[in-house]
């Protein structure tokens, strides 16, 4: 009834076209009367379109000669699960027959190896892509080892393998989506996501006669024959997709070159897609055989522009021209090779800082090229580690299977490169993969060489400056030059830009922070210059003999450490201190608590001691200081109440009176500045700090501590005077400012400085003095302006010189 219906609004449409008078329509205004020429091109637009109608309305009608074969149950599921998946990236066909047409090539490659004369038929091993915008098909072909009837039965339908029965079972678990259905070797059928009818000719060289198979969209058997075209492949398949109306985005060549690029970037055998083109040429003219035209008609003539057609033509481009160099000897490539596969594979300009090409043997076996970019990804300079994109590509047998793995942990995802195995499947589900055992064995493998190829960059040599003539005084003695700027490592400019990224890992990497720690560089005490680093081995190997921790100091700015009171001893006893200004040292100091047996030791804390003194010299000392300074520390504890935690007598101070250090098991000063500027934490009000400030440690040997123990009462009951109370409190104020913490009531700080100021400069009040009242100025003439356009230049060059003035007279 359908196919009636069409026939019938076909016929209409064209009797009506036939019948209407051209008059009629004319009067009321649709179109005015047609000509005798237009009629007919009317006609035959009507026509045409009633055939199309007609064309799409009739019934299919399999190939000449062929017979039906009924699919198997397993696979008609399946098939039926594809044409009613409402899976959008329907991109997934195209990755798939090439992927096939390149095992095919694989095979005829292999096999002529021992039996050049199977190459007879086609020398060339190539895949070609043509679409048919009028058709509306696309053609995938392949001169590849081909197919017979019987391969074309068996492989394209009746027999139901076992990766048929497996991919329908895993959709059916929900472990699976028609995106993984080449991982059970029946990527085939993904054209029934983009086509109504599906055409598959192949001839082998095991069979004298090409075959063609063919099967719609959603129909239960499939036909297989003689190809009515006869041999026209020589040898290999020819995959024709008539594509379904919401597929013409696939007679795109953009979209296709974009496609092959994407998926096929590198599969061995080239890739060619053919290129509908149109230009406009010159008009050829027929011959005359009159002879009767003369010169003039012949100037004339070339005088005028030639008359232009349109010719349409077809070139193949080659679409995959990239090299994969990781299937390759590294031996045999060069280092301008690796850059240059640099900029495919990172799309960026520019060089590569290091690359590792290797080969992973095993349970699984790889290859892979990975290299360490020199410039940071933008995510990772706004400080949003978990938005960079995955850098490394999965290939199975040069065709990309993603390129959004995470095959590399977040503080690594700024690697780039290619991975490139025989063992996994062609199709795979993201999720699924990515944690399953294969991956976490790759990405195992992956990190443990990244960080290898880090090290060796850490551990390259610099070439030393060609030596340069030496100039030899008139003695022969050597004169001496300027020295010149010591070149910079390559490492050290590299970890200026990703060194936090390394500090990360020792955080989210357990099993490789040993690795990691050995690969940080830091400023430190005896570093200079801003390209002067040093690593943990190197501070250890120059620790002093009876140091046994590794000193660290966290803060703000280097300036601001170098100048700290908590620095004075260290200078003195020329003790090395490492400089930590990076926000995440504070986190990873506490998820690195020592290296190579030595503990970190962070001076900002209470519990620092210096093991060179002699130890019973410093507990008799420390006891006589506790008793002498007791009535000092008993009446401050009472004053400061919960400001301070405790109060002590210093054992490391030099220079400073007093500071304020951290509790060893608490945060540190820095630390509490960095977690009061979290934007997102919760439960503390902007700026302030809920726990007390810290440890007051007090120098004895300093005249302020002394001379405030000596201003103190005798008595113990008696009333302090409040000018001691004010000296205590800005003792305190400037040990916790000096210490790293902020002032804990600036109301109370900026009073009791006040006071101080009132007393040294003799100021009796603080009442304001009354306003002054100016007297009235008489209002001053305005200056005339002056404008440059009011002058005539013409004027000062004809006004003369008086020669008689002398600058002398000037002078008067």
């Amino acid at each position: 009834m359908i196919r009636f219906h069409k026939l019938a609004l076909a016929a209409a449409f064209v009797a009506a076209v036939g019948i209407v008078p051209t008059s009629i329509v004319g009067n009321v205004g649709f179109v005015s009367a047609l000509t005798d020429e237009e009629k007919a091109a009317e006609a035959a637009a009507a026509t045409a379109a009633a055939e199309s109608v007609i064309k799409t309305s009739e019934p299919y009608s399999p190939p000449a000669g062929s017979s039906t074969f009924e699919y198997e149950a397993e696979v008609h599921k399946m098939l039926d699960i594809v044409v009613n998946s409402l899976y959008t990236n329907k991109d997934v066909f195209l990755r798939e027959l090439i992927s096939n047409a390149s095992d095919a090539l694989d095979k005829i490659r292999f096999l002529s190896v021992t039996k050049p004369e199977l190459l007879d038929s086609k020398k060339e091993l190539e895949v070609k892509i043509e679409y048919d915008p009028d058709n509306k098909t696309l053609t995938i072909r392949d001169t590849g080892i081909g197919m017979t009837k019987d391969d074309l039965i068996k492989n394209l339908g009746t027999v139901a393998r076992s990766g048929t029965t497996n991919f329908v079972k895993a959709l059916g678990d929900g472990a699976a989506d028609v995106s993984m259905i080449g991982m059970f070797g029946v990527g085939f059928y993904s054209t029934f996501l983009v086509a109504d009818r599906v055409t598959v000719a192949s001839k082998s060289n095991d069979d004298d006669t090409q075959h063609v198979w063919e099967s719609l969209n959603g129909e239960a058997s499939f036909h297989v024959g003689p190809d009515p075209r006869g041999n026209t492949l020589g040898r290999g398949t020819e995959i024709t997709l008539h594509l379904k109306e919401d597929a013409e985005e696939y007679l795109s060549p953009y979209k296709l070159k974009e496609m092959i690029r994407h998926y096929s970037e590198f599969v061995t055998h080239p890739v060619y897609l053919r290129e509908i083109k149109t230009a406009k040429v010159p008009k050829e003219k027929e011959e005359d055989d009159s002879k009767e035209d003369s010169d003039d008609i012949d100037e004339i003539e070339e005088d005028r522009e030639p008359e232009m057609e349109e010719v349409t033509t077809f070139e193949y481009e080659h679409i995959n021209t990239d090299p994969a160099i990781w299937a390759r000897d590294k031996d045999e490539i060069t280092d301008e090779e690796y850059q240059e596969f640099w900029k495919v594979v990172s799309k960026e300009g520019g060089k590569a800082a290091d690359w590792s090409h290797f080969n992973a043997e095993g349970n699984i076996n790889f290859k892979s090229i990975l290299y360490l970019p020199t410039d940071v990804p933008f995510a990772l300079q706004q400080g949003r580690p978990d938005e960079v994109k995955p850098g490394l590509r999965l290939y199975v047998r040069k065709v990309l299977i993603s390129d959004e793995f995470d095959l590399m942990p977040r503080y690594l995802s700024f690697i780039k490169g290619v991975v490139d195995s025989d063992d996994l499947p062609l199709n795979v589900n993201r999720e699924t993969l990515q944690e399953s055992k294969i991956i976490k064995i790759i990405k195992k493998k992956l990190v443990r060489k990244a960080l290898e190829t880090i090290r060796n960059l850490s551990n390259r040599k610099v070439e030393d400056e060609e030596s340069q003539e030496v100039e030899i005084d008139a003695d022969g003695n050597a004169v001496v030059t300027e020295d010149k700027p010591k070149k910079i490592h390559p490492y050290i400019e590299w970890y200026k830009k990703f060194g936090l990224s390394l500090k990360m890992g020792c955080i989210d990497d357990p099993a490789n922070k040993d690795k990691l720690q050995k690969l940080l560089r830091f400023k430190s005490s005896k570093t200079k210059g801003d390209d002067e680093f040093v690593s943990l081995q190197e501070y250890v190997d120059r620790m002093k003999d009876w140091q046994k921790e590794i000193y660290v100091f966290p803060g703000e700015t280097l300036k601001q450490i170098k100048t700290s009171s908590f620095m004075d001893m260290f200078y003195e006893k020329d003790v090395e201190v490492l400089f930590l200004t990076d926000a995440i040292d504070e986190y990873w100091l506490q998820h690195s608590r020592e290296f190579e047996g030595k503990k970190y030791r962070d001076i900002t804390k209470e519990g620092v001691k210096f093991s060179d003194e002699d130890e019973d010299l410093a507990k008799r000392r420390n006891k006589i200081y506790n008793d002498k300074f007791k009535p000092l520390t008993k009446f401050l504890k009472k004053l400061f109440g919960s400001d301070v935690t405790k109060i002590t007598i210093s054992k490391r101070l030099g220079k400073a009176p007093a500071i304020v250090s951290a509790s060893e098991w608490g945060n540190s000063a820095n630390m509490d500045r960095i977690m009061r500027a979290q934007a997102f934490a919760h439960g503390m009000a902007p700026g302030e700090n809920s726990m007390p400030t810290g440890n007051l440690e007090l120098n004895p040997r300093h005249p302020f501590v002394i001379k405030l123990l000596e201003s103190l009462p005798a008595d113990e009951d008696a009333e302090v005077p409040d000018s001691v109370k004010d000296a205590a409190w800005i003792l305190f104020d400037t040990a916790t400012m000096s210490g790293g913490f902020p002032i804990r009531d600036p109301k109370k700080y900026a009073t009791r400085m006040t006071r101080v100021l009132k007393s040294n400069l003799g100021v009796e009040s603080l009442e304001l003095t009354e306003e002054i009242d100016p007297p009235e100025e008489e209002d001053e003439p305005e200056e005339p302006e002056f404008n440059m356009d009011d002058i005539d230049l013409g004027d000062l060059d004809a006004t003369p010189i008086d020669d008689s003035v002398q600058l002398d007279d000037l002078d008067g």
